[in-house]
């Protein structure tokens, strides 16, 4: 019980600084809007002609982009991390007598806070441009939480991250780094199979086309076997906490 109090005062504490850094959350918003109004209105007629179906672009990219905004919260988490081990934010903590784990978990935990209110409005923005969804909204409120779970995830890929590297600076070249090829080399913008041949096993295969192809299934249906990118999507986010919250926690211990 000590470490879930521990952990829900350092939520505390991240998510008040967002309200005091209000430049961090405008940025954070600002981004992705931006992504969502370029590529459906610069590129939307272009793409177009390659969605499958009769759907409209907006309804194939607003999927993409949700999955894109949560990688993007992941980069956020490194350099908060960052940022907290050389204002020695980190080594304050470390002093005091509480859980190894609440650290990072509040930190993901924060930052998972913050992405239910930029999905949100992500979401809106994308009902204002025509989005529609056409499986109900409890699909859609199912897509939301699979997105945040997703997001949850790869906040611990951002902690890993932010541990290892620890200038912050260096921590953000280094998130666009890991970032960019996962959502442009996926369904994101555009189908798969408008790829080369080569490029299109690893787009199929990886995580962000799963989350991706999983919501269009939650929001649109008639995605053939739509249901089993669901399923993959859970399995790599349980994938991805396996492997990196001992990473980060270990990682954590040993600065």
């Amino acid at each position: 019980m000590n470490g879930i109090s521990n952990t829900a005062q350092i939520i505390k504490r991240n998510i008040k600084r967002n309200f005091r850094i209000p430049q961090l959350l405008i940025f954070s918003t600002a981004q992705p809007i931006i992504f969502l109004l370029m590529f459906n209105f610069v590129f939307g007629g272009a793409v177009t002609a390659g969605v499958p179906g009769d759907v409209e672009y907006i309804n194939f990219l607003l999927p993409g982009i949700l999955a894109q905004t949560a990688l993007f919260g992941a980069i956020q988490t490194s350099i908060g991390l960052a940022e907290d081990l050389n204002k020695g934010v980190i080594d304050r903590f470390r002093s005091l007598p509480i859980a190894r784990y609440a650290v990072l978990a509040g930190r993901t935990l924060a930052d998972s806070a913050r992405n239910v209110f930029v999905i949100s409005l992500m979401i809106f923005v994308g009902f204002l441009l025509g989005f529609s969804t056409q499986e109900g909204l409890l699909n859609l409120a199912y897509s939301f939480i699979l997105v945040l779970l997703f997001g949850f995830a790869f906040s611990w890929v951002g902690a890993t991250i932010g541990l290892m590297i620890k200038d912050p600076e260096t921590v953000q070249v280094a998130g666009f780094l890991w970032v960019f090829p996962l959502v442009f080399a996926s369904s994101v913008f555009v189908p798969v199979a408008t790829m080369p041949g080569w490029l299109q096993v690893i787009a199929r295969n990886q995580p962000v086309t799963q989350v991706v192809n999983a919501i269009r299934h939650l929001t649109q249906g008639g995605i053939p076997n739509g249901s089993s990118y669901i399923w993959i999507t859970l399995l790599w986010i349980v994938g991805i906490l396996a492997v990196f919250v001992p990473i980060s926690v270990w990682l954590y211990r040993k600065i």
